[in-house]
């Protein structure tokens, strides 16, 4: 389902970018966001499916060439090179890069493994590590042209982290922790790179009504690290906040992500995906060109304790 962008323009015109997660829910926002703004997207994605969808709908949209997928399990070593070099190989450069690949595998401290925890480290904070370290290269050789040419150019990276980096989650400490690291990613790359131009912010999202945000079930899996994970809330949790899931009838993709009533967020409702891309969009475009090491909350005002 292609999400309408709620900004067309030129802004991004002449720009490569890659958005991992890029085929549906936040990341396939962000990907139809930047396409329709004038950049190039290569959409990561470990499912081959959904990632071929969302280019067909964007090339539709947008021009033939806009989109190109690359389908990989990106916390498995190599893959973020071969994901840097498949974007210079059909796209010529690289811009921006919107680290937006994950889900959650929830649990308490007591009962939670070394797998559980690992997994949640793997997907948010590993793979943002390598695709850093695949494209500094990339980042210093562009700046040093743009040097010899006279030109100052600003490229983008964005991390996503959560409001459970920043205050923790109960339930979820291996995410908590792997967000909250990643924000220390962003802070120490934003230094190494504001030589070359390079801005790297991250935005800290409240609750943005995505699948991850329904009860869990078998049609929603995810296949990484070797690992076959429902993905959403456990049954218990779901529970607790009156969350339910027809299995005869399950929700249509709008239903999942309409908006949802929240009474402890000072505008009383969840996020939708297409208001998270909107805040990812202002850090890749020139509009934060003087913007860089930041950590912005996007939660609606969450009124915390």
């Amino acid at each position: 389902m292609l999400i309408e962008p709620s900004l067309t323009s030129n802004l991004l015109e002449g720009q490569v970018a890659i958005v991992t997660g890029g085929s549906r829910g936040i990341g396939g926002a962000t990907s139809a966001q930047l396409a329709a703004n004038g950049a190039k997207v290569v959409i990561a994605d470990v499912d081959k499916a959904k990632a071929d969808e969302a280019v067909t709908e964007i090339n539709d949209r947008y021009g033939s060439d806009t989109a190109t997928a690359f389908v990989a399990d990106l916390v498995q070593p190599g893959v973020c090179d071969e994901l840097v070099s498949h974007t210079l190989t059909h796209h010529g450069g690289l811009d921006i890069v919107v680290n937006n690949a994950g889900y959650a595998w929830d649990g308490r401290v007591h009962a939670m493994t070394d797998d559980q925890f690992q997994a949640m480290l793997d997907i948010h904070l590993v793979a943002p590590f390598r695709l850093a370290r695949a494209c500094a290269p990339v980042f210093r050789a562009a700046a040093a042209t743009d040097a010899a040419n006279g030109l100052l150019r600003h490229r983008k990276t964005v991390m996503v982290s959560s409001m459970a980096g920043l205050i923790g989650l109960d339930g979820a400490a291996n995410y908590a922790s792997a967000k909250a690291g990643v924000l220390g990613l962003m802070r120490t790359l934003a230094q190494e790179w504001g030589a070359m131009h390079v801005n790297v912010n991250a935005v800290a999202f409240g609750i943005i009504q995505t699948r991850f945000g329904l009860p869990q079930s078998e049609r929603e899996v995810i296949h990484t690290g070797g690992r076959t994970i429902q993905v959403g809330m456990p049954d218990k949790q779901a529970k607790r906040l009156g969350i339910t899931l027809d299995p005869d009838s399950p929700p249509t993709e709008a239903e999942v992500y309409d908006s949802k009533p929240m009474p402890f967020v000072s505008l009383g409702r969840t996020g939708t995906i297409s208001e998270a891309a909107d805040a990812i969009f202002w850090l890749c475009s020139p509009l934060s060109n003087y913007v860089t090491g930041q950590v912005v909350p996007v939660n609606g005002g969450t009124r915390l304790g």
